[in-house]
């Protein structure tokens, strides 16, 4: 926890200054590649899948393009906003001492975004219906309907995963985040290659694959935090129904503030279908969605600012 003997010393030279600059960065790159690498790990995942996919045709590729983008990035975005009030919170906790409270609102925050997918679950039930009255080609709204059924399961993992990472972000356990994105990443390269190119399961395999993936890493996470993390995890709690309006309520307020960010790239992909030759425009518009802005440095530079709370309370 942050004290005032914790604070930089005052500095009359520019060596010292530097000095300063020097330590500050060292500790701010020290807390923030972790996180990155987690982050650019797990939307690896959809980047993997829509390059495997990518060899099986045109259509299945407009298939898994609108399945990522819209719905798969509609999940992610509805509950990584609401998995962000669990920053603030734990946040707080962690600064004020009472670590045994971060246990609680992690317990918290998978009851309502558990219940969170449950409501997103009609929407991916009736996607051909959706996709349809939005003007995209039949057929490919029809193959992107099956696949978003497929990768339904990962929309759960999301619930799980999100307030994984908050609770350990707070108490900046990052390395094992960054540990547990690249095994989770390279798990999914393998388990797609088998499934899509020895098995020939098509992209139904690169969807079970995709939700595997998702799925190791949120539990990876979650039994790092059970076994390891005694301090903050003190066990199930009924304390976790407490309140629980007021947390629904902030995490909906976190939600409405990265939503619109994440899901306009998604109506990009909808739009993009009502143009000439629909499944060649998005399998362009879904090769350069999932590959080329994942190598952005203002993703990087996203996970990055999530520290600086952070920095505030160590």
């Amino acid at each position: 926890m942050g004290s005032v003997a914790d604070d930089a010393e005052e500095v009359s030279t520019v060596g010292e200054a530097s000095r300063m600059v020097w330590d500050e960065s060292k500790r701010l790159w020290g807390i923030g590649t972790p996180i990155a690498i987690a982050t650019l790990s797990m939307y690896a995942v959809s980047s993997v899948t829509t390059i495997f996919v990518g060899h099986l045709g045109n259509l299945p590729l407009a298939a898994a393009s609108i399945g990522l983008s819209v719905f798969g990035t509609f999940a992610l975005g509805f509950l990584l906003g609401m998995g962000s009030a669990l920053e603030t919170l734990c946040g707080q906790a962690f600064g004020a001492g009472q670590v045994a409270m971060l246990g609680v609102y992690l317990q918290r925050s998978w009851i309502v975004l558990i219940g969170a997918a449950l409501l997103m679950v009609p929407f991916y039930v009736f996607a051909e219906p959706l996709l349809l009255a939005l003007g995209q080609d039949p057929e490919v709204a029809r193959e992107a309907a099956r696949f978003a059924l497929y990768i339904l399961p990962g929309a759960f993992s999301f619930a799980v995963n999100f307030p994984t990472a908050k609770f350990l972000q707070a108490q900046s356990k990052v390395l094992v985040l960054a540990w547990i994105g690249i095994g989770g990443l390279c798990f999914h390269v393998v388990v797609t290659y088998l499934l899509v190119t020895v098995l020939g399961w098509g992209y139904p395999g690169a969807a079970v694959a995709y939700d595997l993936s998702l799925w190791a890493i949120a539990l990876g996470q979650s039994a790092y935090i059970i076994g390891w993390c005694k301090d903050g995890w003190r066990g199930w709690s009924m304390a976790a129904f407490n309140d629980m309006w007021a947390f629904v309520k902030l995490s909906l307020e976190s939600a409405v503030m990265l939503c619109l960010e994440i899901w306009y790239l998604g109506m990009i992909t909808v739009l993009t279908g009502d143009l000439q030759d629909a499944q060649i425009a998005v399998d362009s518009l879904g090769v350069w969605y999932f590959l080329l802005p994942k190598l952005q440095p203002d993703n990087i530079l996203n996970s990055l600012s999530n520290i600086l709370n952070q920095l505030k309370i160590l």
